[in-house]
């Protein structure tokens, strides 16, 4: 493992010359801006625009990736390998993504992040990297099993403890910094009050901005304490869309008062946490610039209201260049300039990195933008690199990652956090919990949506080892998010032998055949419990079924609370983060934010 005095080296005297850290920052912990602007004034133009970028590159390896990888590189990047990508680019930052062969365990990760910060450093002028990722928890994970997963951010909105949320940032933060990353993507700071959202919904803590503001400060705090930079994203809210902007142009149509008072809320409220970063919406929000351009291109937007109004002056991320929603009215070669004029400073994974990187160049080069605007940019990316230690610390040991990842106090801090986030909505003639006297055999049925990152999967097969594991006697019986009448017919048949039925449900709506199972299942007069493993709406859809739980993911610290509730092993303690409107009239409120019960 490189020593301090070899990082030191590898720097060409760069990292020697900042000196920042612990000893090199002001009273109030700010690095010393003299230091940083004498390391910027030594860049290249071309190494400049680098810094700005944060790209993907496929591979387990800085240096050595498997062929496919390799080709893969070659055909969207140009490259063959991390390595290359950043000696051509300079780029300043790398985001890792599952797809890409970067996370498949612990020690593999830490040998990437190691090589990819060695391959910077040892360049002329070399720098430390942002190695980034999507750690969100709950259906957002690149850094999956064996390292601790947490509830996602609707779940803890259940719990509403900000000590969990501050616990979970402290020792997710923890994990990521040993095995390398220290820049994470999350929280979500997006106030969810539309269920028919189809990109955010979950990943919010829920439909209170006081509430979400809360727990997203409390999540900052604990990632800090880590000296990993949160993010706080989707600048200036994604919470109210029916459009998913990875594939359409989503519009807001809140009003300047109703954004003030609904999405600004914990976005101010990370702010004033510290947060190192703030990621931008590919969304049209008329009400605050009504020239059609999406939030990540708007001058209005980032620098008056985020910069100006808001105070701001941190880093300011993109989301990725390669979504829909950023690329209808402008092309590839555009977007990455007017996102830098509109006041951002990390252009993170533009579809075409070459196109990308050659049209800032010739920005500058033509005098469209100029090359101080690059400079504070750049200065305060390096203050967050400085402020993280990444030019005295940029390695990590696999004796750390040993310590650290999946530590069992770690993984048991999860479990009890699990337990105060599962909400009980229904429970009609006490069904529950279960006795493992009377109702020993369990069929669980249900929903097997594509197991999020590194969990164990199927749900209904995680639901039934956990009872099992209980003291019931349970079997799995997948039957998808949209059984057939021949699965249904199967699926009641195997309940004539069970003394209770569990349903895992995903998102159902009016005409889903999930609500003609349960239905069906009902009818055989077995106990039903259905178990919401996404969106906690489906119980309005599911009027006959005498106890309802919502999990709020289908990951297995949650499932596994939710088996503990359904055994009583532990009472049910989450509240409704979110209101469940009647399926039959959605202007009237079935439960309400708050509502949850208990045994």
């Amino acid at each position: 493992m490189p020593t301090r005095r070899t990082v030191l080296a590898a720097g060409a005297g760069v990292t020697a010359a900042l000196a920042v850290g612990s000893t090199g920052a002001d009273a109030a912990g700010t690095p010393d801006d003299k230091k940083l602007r004498s390391l910027i004034s030594r860049m290249t133009l071309e190494e400049k625009v680098g810094q700005l970028f944060v790209m993907r590159v496929y591979g387990d390896s800085a240096t050595d990736p498997a062929q496919a990888d390799v080709d893969a590189n070659l055909k969207e990047i140009g490259v063959r390998t991390a390595a290359e990508l950043i000696a051509k680019y300079r780029v300043g930052g790398i985001i890792y993504f599952t797809w890409a062969h970067n996370t498949e365990n612990p020690h593999q990760i830490a040998d990437l992040s190691n090589g990819v910060q060695r391959a910077s450093l040892t360049q002329p002028r070399g720098l430390p990297l942002l190695v980034t990722t999507d750690q969100e928890h709950g259906i957002v994970c690149r850094v999956g099993k064996p390292a601790t997963l947490f509830p996602g951010a609707m779940a803890m909105g259940a719990g509403g403890s900000r000590t969990d949320a501050r616990t979970l940032g402290r020792i997710s933060g923890a994990e990521l910094r040993a095995i390398g990353i220290n820049q994470d993507y999350s929280p979500d700071a997006d106030v969810n009050i539309n269920p028919a959202n189809p990109v955010i919904g979950v990943r919010s803590f829920g439909a209170d901005p006081d509430a979400v503001a809360a727990l997203v400060a409390a999540e900052v705090a604990g990632y800090q304490r880590s000296s990993v930079a949160a993010t706080a994203k989707h600048f200036p809210g994604h919470g109210d869309t029916a459009v998913d902007s990875h594939y359409g142009f989503p519009v807001i149509t809140h009003t300047r008062e109703v954004w003030e008072k609904l999405d600004a809320v914990p976005f101010r409220a990370a702010i004033k946490a510290g947060i190192g970063s703030i990621m931008t919406a590919h969304i049209q929000f008329p009400a605050l610039d009504d020239s059609g351009d999406p939030a990540t291109l708007s001058h209005p937007i980032l620098t008056g209201i985020l910069r100006g109004e808001l105070g701001y002056d941190g880093v300011v991320v993109t989301d990725s260049l390669g979504m829909e929603g950023v690329r209808t009215k402008y092309g590839d070669d555009r977007v990455p300039v007017l996102a830098l004029k509109a006041g951002v400073d990390q252009l993170l994974n533009p579809p075409d990195l070459a196109t990308a990187w050659n049209a800032v160049l010739k920005a500058v080069q033509g005098g469209e933008l100029t090359e101080a605007r690059l400079d504070e940019s750049i200065l305060r990316i390096l203050r967050l690199k400085a402020r993280l230690g990444l030019f005295e610390k940029p390695y990590v040991s696999r004796a750390g990652v040993d310590r650290v990842v999946g530590a069992d106090a770690h993984l048991a801090a999860a479990d009890r956090i699990a337990e105060r986030t599962t909400t009980l909505l229904v429970n009609k003639g006490k069904v529950l919990p279960l006795s493992r006297r009377t109702q020993k055999k369990v069929l669980v049925v249900g929903a097997d949506p594509a197991s999020p990152s590194g969990t164990t999967g199927p749900p209904t097969g995680v639901l039934a080892t956990a009872l099992t594991e209980l003291g019931f006697t349970a079997t799995a019986l997948s039957t998808g998010t949209a059984p057939s009448a021949a699965t249904i017919a199967k699926a009641v048949a195997a309940a004539q032998d069970a003394d209770a039925v569990v349903i895992g449900t995903y998102n159902v709506t009016a005409g889903s055949s999930q609500k003609t199972l349960a239905e069906q299942l009902v009818a055989t007069g077995k106990p039903v419990i259905a178990v919401a493993v996404r969106n906690p709406y489906d119980v309005a859809q599911l009027p006959s079924v005498p106890a309802h739980l919502a999990s709020y993911s289908w990951t297995d610290v949650e499932l596994r609370a939710a088996a503990r509730v359904i055994a009583g092993k532990v009472a049910p303690r989450g509240k409704l983060p979110v209101p469940v409107q009647r399926a039959d009239d959605p202007a009237q409120v079935l439960y309400p934010i708050g509502y949850g019960l208990s045994y």
